[in-house]
């Protein structure tokens, strides 16, 4: 921690100086626009800042129609992020070129102490994408890039129900190098806690995040250098065991990376990233009798990563990638000598453009992705796509693409390193790499004042990790292979109006699974997952002083014998911004979440989240 704050408060203390009147919103002027996937222009959430604490990578991905989170206490405490009915092990997150790593479990892998302004809205990679960027993430990926630094900053605290409080400060400043022509040096900088007693009883939670970056500009290049620490604890009922607990968890996330990005000659790119990431936990089962069984985990990940776009000629060009990781980890709960793996992954992905008549454009990509470890066997995957991009004549757009991919992972330490035959978290040595093909038929219409985006998809999924749970078992839950069969669709439309946007989604999903064993009597993971998923979003601007954004959630969710309670549900997300034009660069916030006090559970047998509201005051330089 003190070495973040050495780095983050000269940037804020020198920053702090610095005034203007930049917005401190996310710059997404250079965003790779993927064809490859469900893709909007800014966000695919009406609100960009949680209810319940300071706004973090997987914030309000809970409305977010592309991924379906599963939370415990709320997002920003554990989020198992999913994506297409995948699992949270199926997901990765990539910051610049590198996939941010936990080895321990997918359950850690969002813990990532990075400030939402230092950073792009998401970007949800599936498919040939994922299979040709992604890292032992076989369904998809939540991409971001690092944005360039504004001379700006912001002041907020915050209170609501449940004894909620936040204090947070956040600047950032620029300056023109000397002597050197279109140079730039910026330094950012963030101080961020929030605290609670909770949505429900034994939900407390108590977070502090410390982060800040230094960054180089050029006229073709940006480079930068981050470091942050977040430490969060935080308690829930049944967190991960049905057999009525108050379990806590006591994390602790250090992130020290490096990131270069370079253009060069047309249309070509190349961003090499570096960083160390180290974690500890502190598991309680139960908060009353924390002697009944704790377990404590420290892992390490060191990792190197290499992507870009060599353009050969106005009609090919080469896309590559390539990441190695190695990591380790110190467990009292694990005794299986696997505790250390190195990985390796290359992919190329040669890209051919073909001009046709009337302003058409043929693009057709084939490649293929090498996965390997030292421990596990290797994976060769072959990925494709072919897309038909149309400009019409009142310059509207159109994409239709059909895509084939394959991909691969290897389960983490938790299902493959501990005990097989006793403890609540029970591995299997047995577990083999996991595969995964997914077919994809996709269109998108783009007009001046609305957007449309769809998709049909066939994944099939073998040897998935799964977490499952026998009602005559004392074992929490037993990690099992399971082959997976997923049909899926997805819309996706934005209207713009001149004082409104809307924002609507419908999912539909359709699973057939086969264990290949009788004494499974429920999935935690692999079948909880909504049958049809309806999200709306909405952002209005009724004055210059009054913004109001309001996301909505409605899902109907596959049956599971561990679910307590309905297995619909109706979330909203309701925030009004009233900014007084006496004071200029005030906003006041209200803003509830959980509007209806639903009680549904995200993740069978652990309670849902409660009603939580707020009212905050931001001060913007």
């Amino acid at each position: 921690m003190n070495l973040v704050v050495q780095v983050a408060l000269p940037a804020l203390l020198f920053s702090v100086s610095a005034f203007s009147s930049a917005s401190d919103e996310p710059d997404n002027s250079n965003e790779v626009k993927y064809v490859e996937k469900i893709t909007v222009e800014g966000s695919a959430t009406a609100n960009d800042k949680p209810v319940g604490t300071f706004g973090s990578p997987i914030s309000n991905l809970e409305y977010d129609p592309r991924v379906d989170l599963q939370s415990r206490n709320m997002a920003e405490a554990q989020a198992d992020v999913t994506i297409r009915g995948g699992i949270f092990e199926n997901t990765g997150f990539r910051v610049g070129s590198a996939t941010l790593f936990d080895p321990q479990t997918g359950h850690y892998f969002a813990e990532i102490p990075i400030a939402q302004e230092m950073l792009s809205n998401a970007s949800v990679m599936t498919g040939v994408d994922n299979a040709h960027l992604g890292v032992n993430s076989s369904v998809g990926t939540v991409s971001r890039y690092w944005t360039p630094i504004k001379t700006s900053g912001s002041v907020s605290i915050g209170a609501g129900n449940n004894n909620f409080n936040l204090q947070r400060i956040h600047s950032g400043v620029t300056l023109a190098l000397d002597d050197v022509n279109d140079w730039t040096i910026g330094f950012e900088g963030e101080l961020s806690r929030s605290e609670s007693d909770g949505t429900i009883e034994n939900g407390d939670h108590q977070f502090q995040r410390v982060s800040g970056r230094i960054q180089l500009v050029g006229p073709s290049s940006q480079t930068d250098l981050f470091l942050g620490v977040q430490e969060k604890f935080f308690g829930w009922p049944n967190m991960y065991t049905p057999f009525n607990v108050n379990e806590t968890e006591d994390t602790k996330a250090r992130l020290l990376i490096f990131n270069h990005k370079q253009q060069y000659a047309q249309d070509s790119t190349f961003e090499v990233s570096t960083y160390y990431r180290r974690h500890n936990d502190h598991y309680i089962f139960s908060r009353e009798n924390p002697d009944t069984f704790q377990a404590f985990h420290e892992t390490e990940v060191k990792s190197i990563a290499l992507s870009g776009r060599h353009g050969k000629t106005a009609s090919f060009a080469l896309n590559y990638s390539a990441q190695f990781i190695t990591d380790g980890i110190e467990s009292t709960s694990l005794e299986n000598n696997f505790t250390t793996r190195r990985y390796y992954k290359f992919s190329v992905l040669p890209e051919y453009q073909i001009d046709l008549k009337n302003d058409q454009q043929l693009t057709y990509r084939l490649g293929a992705a090498f996965d390997d470890t030292n421990r596990d066997s290797s994976e060769t995957s072959l990925i494709g796509d072919i897309t038909l991009n149309t400009i019409n004549a009142d310059d509207t757009y159109q994409t239709v693409y059909l895509s084939y991919a394959q991909a691969s992972q290897v389960p983490g330490y938790t299902a493959i390193g501990g005990s097989n035959s006793s403890g609540l978290f029970r591995s299997n040595y047995d577990l083999e790499r996991e595969t995964t093909k997914n077919i994809e038929l996709g269109l998108a219409l783009d007009h001046d004042t609305w957007r449309l985006d769809s998709a049909i998809f066939y994944r099939q999924d073998n040897d998935l990790t799964d977490w499952t749970y026998n009602l005559s078992s004392t074992t929490a839950r037993t990690a099992n292979p399971v082959d997976i069969k997923t049909l899926g669709l997805e819309l996706l439309a934005i209207k713009r109006f001149d004082n409104t946007e809307i924002i609507t989604s419908y999912t539909f999903l359709k699973k057939s699974e086969d264990y290949g064993t009788a004494d499974i009597d429920a999935s935690f993971y692999a079948l909880n997952y909504p049958d049809h998923r309806v999200t709306l979003g909405v952002i209005w601007h009724p004055t210059d002083m009054v913004e109001v954004r309001v996301d909505n959630e409605w899902r109907k969710q596959e049956e599971n014998t561990l679910r307590n309670g309905a297995d619909d549900a109706l979330f909203t997300h309701l925030t009004l911004k009233i900014t007084p034009s006496q004071f200029k660069g005030l906003d006041i916030m209200l803003a509830a979440d959980n509007l209806w006090d639903e009680s549904f559970e995200e993740i069978p047998g652990t309670p849902g989240r409660g009603e939580q509201y707020t009212i905050s005051a931001t001060y913007h330089w």
